[in-house]
């Protein structure tokens, strides 16, 4: 059969075959025009081909192009393409280009203006359904593209094969492919409109990559996993947190334990082995460094390439959840270490993602982060703010997640972070701070507490920055909580000293409570203190074996008495010598070993002391809840102070030295018996057990501008927690 066609369709079909065409719809599919009709179809690696394995199409002479004309009234919709491949296989599918957009202009009007929360529902990939039709449904955005398709082994990766539709000027373009599967592997395939490269790219709202070295994302299959947490999620949402304990263990899930053999640990083995060890240790919440997928397991996830994908490295999204449940089901929360500062250059991610500065910015002083070889967000433009906002919104939505660790906040305030005169940009007013990411994060926390009430939103921000964890219409940045990293330094700075020259350093234990209050605090013992020639918090320590275990038990029975929410990373617990190692397992056999047994029953003790005494939970951020008895004794390196709720105190003293101090006087405010709850130097602990009476009587002879006082023997290098008994 003879076709005739004019000059502008042959171009048309010339643009198909190079797969240059910018609206292959237009071209493809079923087309009316009357009572005439006309069907088009790409169809390499075909010796024949029918339509509803009746009507005969014909090649166009030298392309793989078939063509169907006839009447109106001889197709039917939906139709199938029946084809005969030349090895003699017979496939059957409906036509891709013959359905309909799907996504809604609504939609698509609320994402290009940067305020759609659930982008992630209609960006991606997606199981679907057309008119009885199953499929799967994609959509990426891609503005600076002439030509996006949907490449995987379905289509032998040709890009000729499913070219998306774009969908006006929102730069977004869509799919559907019937019959396609959860499990498929796939990509977009990305031709520039500037320069005709093609870009092949992993997913940016995909919800599943294979494992790595591979880099396609995986039409993820619709979760299964029925939620046994309604009783927490609801306790959640009227949860007093601001009140509340909250004890954060942050573990590496590549490292906690491994197999014998190397193996990492599952998401479901970590939830068996896991989570009973973090409810009998006694935090409150577990801390996940990224499990957002990245290529690189030496980078503990912070080069994230997933923001909506959780790593395929210990299971499926189904598999986390299940973890995360049980976590809840245990009572333990579970937060996750999320970053919105940066993102690697990987040819398959986010970097030039159309072939242009899409995602970050194109100026180098503004979009790249020379100290970690990072590209940086452009947050000023709407998309970009939608990605990340629909990223937050997916993990405590679809995951339970209880809160966001956001990384970096300090990179991302100031544009003149880590740079040198000329490195950098200011914004329009001068000045060296990011108005546009003060905004974004504005509003991801305003926005984030208001539809999760309970949620923790924390940041990791080590400037002086003011009200970083105060309510946005304050004029904060609305962050829960902010990991006080100055008090962390100073401390650890503290306690290296070797204990004779302590003396002059004492300043260091005092200066943390000038500004305790002025934000929401955490006090962080985290990876990032254990790697890099750091040392381990027990190697950090001076002196004898002996000495170390001490200082160490005084300093984390200070932490746990001192203003200011928890945090350990794992193996900090029970004083593991060898800094962290990502690529092994922590050193669990030392806890064959007394030493670094009483340890780890020290912090257990202390987290459930801390957790059940509201004086040590309660006022946190108040200074209501915190008085000093004696802050001035550098000559003896001695430290006390009360903290208080409404109904109770309780009395810390610390002996920084390893000189005991025999019958040391300390001022309380009432009258009665003190009774000892926690000495770090306990036997219990393998400590020295210095002598002391459970029970102190007070006397009645004033001490520190207070009318009673009692008298204890400071162990040397300990901590004593005392609590007034009714």
């Amino acid at each position: 059969m003879a076709m005739i066609f004019d000059k502008n369709l042959n171009d048309d079909i010339i643009k198909i075959i190079e797969a240059r065409h910018h609206d292959p719809f237009s071209v493809l599919g079923l087309h009316q025009q009357n009572d005439k009709a006309i069907v088009r179809a790409f169809l390499p690696d075909t010796a024949e081909a029918k339509i509803d394995n009746t009507l005969p199409m014909t090649r166009i002479e030298g392309t793989d192009v078939f063509i169907w004309l006839g009447h109106a009234s001889e197709i039917k919709w939906p139709y199938k393409i029946h084809r005969q491949r030349h090895n003699g296989e017979a496939v059957a599918f409906h036509d891709a280009y013959s359905i309909m957009p799907q996504l809604s202009e609504y939609d698509l009007h609320l994402f290009s203006e940067g305020k759609h929360w659930h982008a992630y529902k209609i960006l991606g990939a997606h199981t679907y359904e057309v008119e009885g039709i199953k499929g799967t449904l994609f959509a990426t955005w891609a503005p600076g593209a002439e030509r996006v398709s949907v490449v995987g082994n379905f289509n032998q990766w040709d890009g000729r094969r499913h070219p998306m539709r774009v969908r006006g000027d929102t730069g977004v373009w869509e799919l559907f492919i019937p019959e396609l599967e959860p499990g498929e592997l796939y990509k977009f395939e990305i031709r520039s409109r500037h320069d005709g490269a093609l870009h092949l790219k992993m997913d940016p709202y995909g919800q599943q990559c294979e494992l790595r070295p591979g880099t396609a994302s995986v039409v993820t299959r619709p979760s299964l996993h029925q939620w046994q947490d309604e009783d927490w999620m609801d306790a959640r949402e009227h949860a007093d947190w601001l009140h509340e304990p909250h004890s954060v263990y942050e573990v590496h899930m590549g490292s906690w334990k491994r197999h014998a053999d190397g193996r990492f640990y599952s998401y479901r083995e970590m939830a068996e082995d896991l989570v009973p060890y973090v409810s009998r240790m006694g935090f409150t919440h577990i801390e996940l460094l990224p499990v957002t997928e990245h290529p690189l397991d030496i980078s503990w996830g912070y080069q994230t390439t997933g923001y909506f994908a959780p790593t395929s490295r210990f299971g499926s999204p189904d598999d986390l959840r299940y973890f995360i449940d049980c976590c809840h089901q245990h009572n333990i929360g579970v937060l996750l270490d999320w970053v919105p500062g940066h993102f690697p250059k990987d040819a398959h991610g986010l970097a030039r993602f159309d072939g242009t500065a899409l995602y970050e910015h194109a100026d180098p002083r503004r979009g790249e982060h020379q100290d970690w070889g990072t590209l940086i967000f452009n947050y000023g433009r709407s998309e970009v703010f939608n990605f990340l906002l629909s990223s937050a919104f997916y993990w405590l939505e679809e995951f339970h997640i209880d809160g966001l660790r956001v990384d970096a906040v300090a990179s991302m305030l100031y544009l003149d972070y880590s740079r040198k005169e000329g490195q950098w940009l200011p914004n329009q007013y001068g000045g060296r701070e990011n108005l546009e990411v003060i905004d974004f994060l504005k509003h991801v926390n305003s926005v984030l507490h208001k539809e999760h009430p309970g949620c923790i939103i924390a940041a990791e921000e080590s400037t002086s920055y003011p009200m970083i964890s105060r309510p946005t219409h304050m004029g904060g940045l609305g962050f829960s909580m902010k990991w006080n990293m100055g008090w962390m330094h100073d401390i650890l700075e503290y306690m290296q000293q070797d204990p004779i020259h302590r003396r002059y350093h004492h300043d260091a234990l005092t200066f943390g409570l000038l500004y305790a209050f002025t934000e929401n605090f955490v006090l962080p013992f985290s990876h990032d203190e254990v790697v890099h020639g750091k040392r381990s918090m027990l190697y950090k320590m001076p002196g004898d074996e002996w000495q170390r275990f001490a200082n160490l038990r005084l300093l984390y029975t200070f932490m746990y008495s001192y203003p200011g929410k928890k945090l350990l990373f794992m193996g900090c617990e029970f004083g593991q010598g060898n800094e962290w190692n990502c690529e092994t397992a922590l050193d669990w056999y030392v806890l064959d070993y007394p030493i670094h047994q009483g340890l780890q029953q020290l912090v257990s003790d202390l987290n459930h002391l801390y957790r059940e005494t509201p004086a040590l939970h309660a006022h946190d951020f108040d200074p209501h809840g915190f008085e000093w008895i004696d802050c001035n004794d550098r000559e003896h390196s001695v430290l006390s102070y009360l903290r208080k709720d409404a109904s109770s105190h309780i009395v810390a003293v610390f002996n920084f030295t390893p000189v005991p101090r025999d019958d040391y006087r300390i001022g309380v405010p009432e009258a009665g018996s003190y009774e000892i709850i926690i000495n770090s130097d306990s036997e219990f602990y393998n400590g020295s057990n210095y002598h002391n009476l459970p029970v102190i009587e007070s006397e009645s002879l004033p001490s520190a501008d207070r009318p009673h006082s009692i008298r204890v023997n400071l162990p040397p290098l300990s901590g004593l927690i005392l609590k007034k008994q009714h």
